[in-house]
């Protein structure tokens, strides 16, 4: 009938409707965080360190950063397949739309999420919290990091929970500059005695290539050139030279010529 189809057309036209531009951010970010607490459960134990989704019209890719990429793809790709089904499922993207890839982090120690899952293995195989929290410290800081900083909260050995933290270097909090320089991770450790909480932060070095760090530097940054290498000046002759150029012999048995002015 005439009201059918009329309704049939108004569906049409609110699902091809596009959506605003605050609402697709917020569904993206939705779905980042989504994504980042799957891969994170699913890839703990193989270095995960991060993900980044690129949408293209055609299709959207899904990179993982990892430490141990060789144990993220699997035999002969099956885990990353599986993966790539589950998020399709999860998400619902049409078949064959996602593809998923593996890259590995050369510096993990320049990693907060590598080091945060470092330090949660090191406190669930019994070492000392202060321990494992200064191997981890000193790692960061040998790998080129500008600064460290690890809190952990609850109860460590005793019935009270307390919060410690162990910092060393320089680490800024506040601006700009600490969205792009300052890498954070927050872990959770099931321990016997309760529930542990590590947050980590790291002050990531200035790297015009842009693999360590990132490529703008500090605000505050002061750049001292070389200085350049003095010159001889060649100074113009005057109107009183013409004589001193008469006077001279000439050169290879030719007369001198009188430069004009």
């Amino acid at each position: 009938t005439a009201r059918d189809s009329l309704s049939s057309e108004t569906d049409k036209m609110a699902t091809t409707k596009p959506i605003s531009k605050k609402r697709k951010f917020v569904q993206d970010g939705v779905m980042y965080a989504e994504l980042n607490e799957m891969l994170m459960a699913e890839l703990a134990e193989d270095g995960y360190s991060g993900v980044e989704i690129r949408k293209t019209p055609m299709r959207t890719e899904i990179i993982i950063r990892a430490t141990r990429t060789r144990e993220v793809l699997g035999e002969k790709g099956q885990r990353i397949r599986e993966l790539t089904s589950a998020v399709q499922k999860r998400f619902g993207f049409p078949e064959g739309n996602v593809e998923m890839f593996a890259e590995r982090v050369h510096n993990r120690g320049l990693s907060a999420m590598a080091q945060a899952e470092s330090l949660k293995f090191k406190l669930l195989g019994g070492l000392q919290v202060r321990r494992a929290c200064y191997g981890v410290i000193r790692f960061v800081m040998e790998s080129g990091a500008q600064g460290v900083e690890v809190i952990v909260s609850g109860k460590a050995r005793v019935q009270r929970a307390k919060s410690m933290k162990f910092k060393q270097g320089f680490l800024i909090t506040t601006g700009r500059p600490a969205q792009l320089y300052i890498d954070k991770a927050t872990r959770h450790v099931m321990m016997k005695q309760g529930v542990l909480g590590i947050r980590l932060k790291i002050m990531l070095p200035h790297d015009p290539e842009g693999k360590n760090g990132p490529r703008i530097p500090m605000p505050d940054t002061v750049t001292v050139l070389d200085p350049k290498e003095d010159k001889p000046m060649i100074q113009a002759p005057q109107k009183g030279d013409e004589k001193a150029y008469q006077a001279a012999p000439p050169m290879g048995g030719r007369p001198m010529q009188t430069p004009a002015y």
